[in-house]
């Protein structure tokens, strides 16, 4: 049962057949652009919903709406990247702008200062959808920001339909078997690190998925509740009411729960009672904001936790990027480039018996070698790809990784040893996933950073 004490979804925007009927067709950022173009003018209504509708057909994550000088733009982030839609005259961009903190709730007579709101879509089956799931609520979480000609708007579209298995996350076969494991025991803590937009909420939410059974109890506390998830009991912080991650935790450690699910770790105390309860009998699921797996006992120390706590309570850190996925109708495989040969096996090196267990023979490691490239047509909004995966790296803490972080190690020595003990680092799996034919060289360089020489 989920728990909506916390949060209140103010309106409902419900997508006509006939607006559906339209927003279906809507397979690339181009078509989106003329379908936009072409309900100017009419009801504001239509207009919006359009806007949504479009977007939630493309899986797009947001849409902005920023108002300059003489006209207003239209652009939506789809696999990670904003693409331009279309420009909308003041008019039109006024209206919007009505319309949506009318849906949100947000004062219409408030533009000098940020202001956030939600409201929630109800369409008909979508491309996302199961056959028979029929009309599905998306959450959008608004948010407006006073800029020099305007409020800028972003609608942040919470598709549920997009959550994913464990399976689905983009998972080498080694680690699948390392995460089924892990979120199998009774205690201590899982952490998943990463910058916004990494996919930290929906691997977690893939944890809680494949666990969860009526024996089990699942509490989480979150900011915001991103998706609904049945048979858990999910709340929201409320700090003007006095409901924080900190006395959440402590009410929720009242509910004798098996599980926990702690949105983010911001702050110290509760890094100590989410610490706590993984030492106290309870399995606890939780993301940092840090750039790789080992930085994490690094943000958890200066954060106040005491590293005596942190080894113990640890089972496993994760740190993870999403890359884009390589176009299936236009991605072509060529002729590897010798320079790139020869970064791909510096960077590979020590890990042929990973190749072999992801059916990657490593005497194809020569000049014939084939990789993807990006080309770009309409079914990737001429981008080369369409989708994403993730890449990860993960380190377990078992006794010889705790008297290791005891000595409360650098963030480069604690890296250097978690390699050393077989750790795959995010580059070396993307750089797998190029093998693999899933991605290419220049995505998995624009995600990690430059592959070594």
């Amino acid at each position: 049962m989920t728990n909506n004490i916390y949060q209140k979804i103010t309106g409902e925007l419900k997508i006509t057949p006939a607006i559906l009927n339209i927003t279906q067709k809507i397979k690339n950022v181009s078509v989106f652009s003329k379908e936009i173009e072409t309900s100017l003018g009419k009801e504001i209504t239509e207009l919006s919903n359009i806007i949504l509708g479009g977007a939630i057909n493309l899986g797009a994550s947001d849409v902005h709406i920023e108002p300059k000088e003489k006209l207003a733009k239209i652009r939506t982030r789809i696999d990670g990247l904003l693409q331009n839609v279309t420009p909308l005259d003041l008019k039109a961009y006024e209206g919007l702008l009505t319309r949506i903190k009318l849906l949100s709730g947000i004062k219409l007579n408030i533009t000098d200062r940020p202001q956030d709101g939600r409201f929630s879509v109800v369409m008909g089956p979508l491309k996302f959808t199961k056959p028979d799931s029929g009309s599905h609520p998306i959450e959008i979480r608004v948010s407006t920001l006073p800029t020099e000609y305007g409020e800028s708007i972003v609608l942040r579209i919470l598709n549920p339909e997009t959550l994913v298995e464990l399976e689905g996350l983009g998972l080498r076969k080694d680690l699948l078997e390392t995460f089924r494991a892990e979120i199998k025991k009774p205690t201590g803590m899982i952490i998943v690190t990463g910058p916004t937009g990494s996919g930290k909420t929906t691997t977690l939410y893939a944890f809680l998925r494949s666990i969860q059974k009526p024996e089990i109890k699942v509490i989480t506390i979150e900011d915001p509740i991103e998706y609904h998830l049945k048979g858990i009991s999910q709340t929201q912080v409320n700090p003007k009411k006095g409901y924080d991650f900190v006395s959440g935790l402590q009410s929720i450690m009242r509910q004798d729960p098996d599980i926990i699910l702690v949105g983010e770790i911001r702050d110290l105390e509760t890094a100590k009672i989410a610490l706590q309860a993984a030492l106290t009998g309870h399995l606890v699921f939780t993301t940092l904001h840090t750039n790789d797996a080992a930085g994490t006992v690094a943000r958890l120390t200066s954060l106040g936790a005491e590293v005596s706590n942190i080894g113990p309570a640890i089972n496993m850190a994760i740190a993870q990027r999403l890359i884009r996925k390589i176009c299936k109708k236009c991605g072509r495989l060529e002729k590897v480039s010798v320079l790139d040969l020869k970064k791909i096996k510096k960077a590979l090196k020590g890990t042929s018996s990973l190749l072999i267990k992801e059916d990657i023979k490593t005497p194809k490691l020569r000049r014939g070698l084939r990789v993807p490239r990006a080309k770009g047509c309409k079914y990737c909004n001429f981008t080369g790809y369409r989708g994403r995966t993730g890449i990860f790296e993960t380190f377990l803490v078992d006794d010889e990784m705790e008297k290791f972080i005891l000595k409360a190690p650098s963030i480069a020595t604690l890296r250097a040893g978690a390699i050393k003990r077989g750790m795959i680092t995010m580059q070396q799996d993307g750089l797998i996933k190029v093998l693999k034919g899933i991605t290419t060289i220049e995505e998995v360089e624009r995600v990690t950073g430059p592959v070594k020489k």
